[in-house]
């Protein structure tokens, strides 16, 4: 009669564990970085995506990059003797290290945001060489791991500057092993500054979801695997001063098409 209960029993557990794992299936659990809670957000599965691509463009002359002065680093001077700002990158009136993201916008019925998106796990890399960082604009998902590279022959003081993450700041001499970091709340931008050559700055943008790019020398950027909806697509650029200077725009992207958004700054 025990064994027969106990058999029982046993079924009942096997029944509801295959209850529980099948409603979970396509679904992730995250959490609420400001205030702990979980909540469970469905994958998007349906295979009919489409992309965003375009040019960023510079209008009027631009801006000359003032160079640097190096002279504290005899190591910095020796590789990068001619050193510059890299605020405007332009080319041909192609404006580079802009970034291009989805800011909101509508899948089914549903946010982007509330849907879940898996985070690479391939890391991203920022490099530190020739006394400036590599990329100067990155763009990564939050959680994503950053792993940080020293290639110049002098000791670099990396610092991820308080903003809704946490500072974070360690130094790296040459020859070190890569520092690995993460940002795990979504934020535009991050900004990455060195303590012992003030001149080097990048930006990071933190976002929740995988459609993000930034602009090539060229000018050009492209997001892949958007699912079709109706976007607020916002381009970010650093900008002479402040914390940058974005342009709106909304596109529609069709099933497995293409939706084209061109953007234009200007020095003023």
């Amino acid at each position: 009669m025990l064994s027969k209960r106990a058999g029982l029993w046993l079924g009942l557990i096997a029944t509801l564990a295959m209850v529980s794992l099948g409603s979970s299936c396509g679904n992730k659990t995250e959490t609420n970085d400001n205030t702990g809670s979980t909540t469970e957000k469905t994958k998007y599965t349906k295979g009919d995506a489409g992309s965003i691509s375009g040019t960023v463009a510079f209008t009027g002359e631009a801006p000359a990059n003032p160079k640097i002065d190096t002279s504290a680093d005899a190591q910095c001077t020796s590789k990068s003797p001619n050193l510059t700002a890299e605020t405007w990158i332009v080319k041909d009136g192609k404006l580079a290290n802009t970034f291009v993201y989805i800011k909101d916008g509508t899948v089914d019925g549903k946010k982007v945001d509330d849907y879940a998106w898996d985070t690479p796990t391939a890391a991203a890399t920022l490099d530190q060489n020739g006394c400036h960082y590599k990329p100067h604009v990155l763009g990564v998902m939050a959680k994503q791991e950053i792993n940080i590279t020293n290639s110049d022959p002098t000791t670099h003081n990396i610092h991820f500057l308080q903003g809704k993450n946490p500072d974070w700041n360690q130094s790296q001499p040459n020859g070190a092993a890569p520092l690995k970091h993460s940002l795990n709340t979504p934020e535009q931008m991050a900004q990455v500054k060195c303590n012992q050559h003030p001149w080097m700055k990048a930006f990071v943008g933190v976002m929740r979801h995988p459609f993000f790019a930034v602009t090539a020398e060229d000018g050009t950027f492209k997001i892949t695997g958007v699912p079709p909806g109706k976007y607020t697509l916002v381009a970010w650029h650093e900008g002479a001063t402040g914390p940058g200077t974005e342009k709106t725009m909304e596109v529609t992207v069709p099933a497995n098409g293409t939706a084209t958004a061109d953007f234009s700054f200007g020095a003023t």
